[in-house]
């Protein structure tokens, strides 16, 4: 049973596995989230799709261009925002995001959320490491920031993401417009 309290200890983490560290030779991805308690998740499906060339697409705070075609995916989310703090696409690539602090300030304009970014991933992307690539070019493109929460105080970080598809991981660190990634082989990661 959850606790009432609001300094209840909370925990939003990512894990994975890449053989041989896993039991089976398999990849294996798992997420748990922490958002507030009293805020809706909503698991949802989204068909693959085909759209204008040159269209628009509204996300959480911005619009940015949309794509040719999009990707079927299901998506654990809260239920007010445009993106996910999971979720998974038709050819299996899975991806969570973690919130993190780091020396560089954390953006309150309105921006992409690590929210977005992991929807839109999903969306535009067959494999873990070209979502990484389109997380790493929209985040240079339009950075990242505005409340992750629907509060009126705004609660804004930086994030990282976890991704993986069905042969390889990849962890990708951001801090505003940066970023840095890694492959993740041989060994598990949380």
């Amino acid at each position: 049973m959850a606790s009432s309290s609001p300094d209840a200890p909370c925990s939003c983490d990512c894990f994975v596995s890449v053989p041989p560290a896993s039991a089976i030779p398999a990849v294996i991805f798992a997420k748990n989230s922490d958002r507030p308690r009293d805020e809706v998740q909503e698991v949802v499906f989204i068909p693959a799709s085909t759209h204008t060339p040159g269209s628009r697409l509204q996300c959480t705070y911005i619009e940015v261009e949309q794509v040719w075609k999009t990707h079927a995916v299901i998506l654990s989310r809260p239920s007010w925002l445009w993106g996910a703090e999971m979720g998974a696409n038709e050819h299996g690539v899975c991806i969570g995001n973690e919130a993190v602090w780091t020396k560089e300030p954390v953006g309150e304009g309105e921006a992409l959320l690590g929210m977005d970014l992991l929807r839109l991933a999903l969306e535009r992307s067959s494999t873990a490491q070209e979502a990484m690539h389109v997380i790493a070019g929209l985040l240079e493109r339009y950075g990242q920031g505005g409340s992750c929460r629907e509060d009126p105080v705004p609660f804004c970080y930086h994030n990282t993401f976890l991704l993986a598809d069905r042969t390889e991981a990849w962890v990708l660190e951001t801090a505003g417009r940066l970023w840095a990634a890694q492959r993740i082989q041989g060994r598990s990661l949380a």
